[in-house]
């Protein structure tokens, strides 16, 4: 169905309620993360949650990386205060250019990457586009710009798919 090219591999609350720890067993290596409503909220500074997850990530032997499409002096002072992680400024996403470009940096591959977003139509679809498997946690705040409002209404469509089939899928039946 064609809707479900926007679905997550997974969905949850927060990147601060991920189980890592699985990810790591499962062979996982590299984390991609969008900035805004996923760490914190638009615009805000890193803040102690995000510091301390970097540190863990880093201790953990992950290779992180920061893909976003905002400016540079956005996307590099967040970076500079986590530490532990590259950044790619103005990423085009969904464009594959910026998920390539990650791995390449991190040394991985589709298969040892994951995305951590909180928008369908830029991280997860283009993380699906490249066959990086997509985490979607809930978005931190609802203020938004005015194209990001317009696209979560679309989104709201699909996630109400999305859901629907999951709750499908957890009784046993197929898609």
């Amino acid at each position: 169905m064609f809707i479900e090219r926007f679905y997550p591999d997974t969905f949850v609350c927060s990147a601060y309620d991920v189980d890592y720890d699985s990810l790591r067993k499962a062979g996982i290596r590299g984390i991609v993360f969008d900035i805004d409503n996923t760490l914190v909220p638009h615009d805000a500074p890193a803040d102690r949650r995000a510091i301390e997850l970097f540190k863990r990530l880093h201790y953990m032997g992950f290779r992180c990386l920061l893909l976003s499409n905002n400016r540079e002096k956005r996307v590099k002072s967040f970076a500079d205060s986590v530490k532990y992680t590259d950044y790619i400024f103005k990423g085009n996403k969904p464009l594959k250019s910026g998920y390539i470009e990650a791995m390449k940096r991190m040394r991985t591959t589709p298969s040892t990457t994951v995305l951590i977003g909180d928008q369908l139509f830029t991280d997860v679809w283009g993380a699906k586009r490249c066959a990086i498997r997509s985490i979607l946690v809930k978005r931190i705040d609802n203020r938004e710009e005015i194209q990001i409002v317009i696209k979560r209404l679309f989104e709201n469509i699909v996630l109400y798919f999305y859901f629907r089939d999951a709750g499908k899928n957890s009784r046993g039946k197929e898609k």
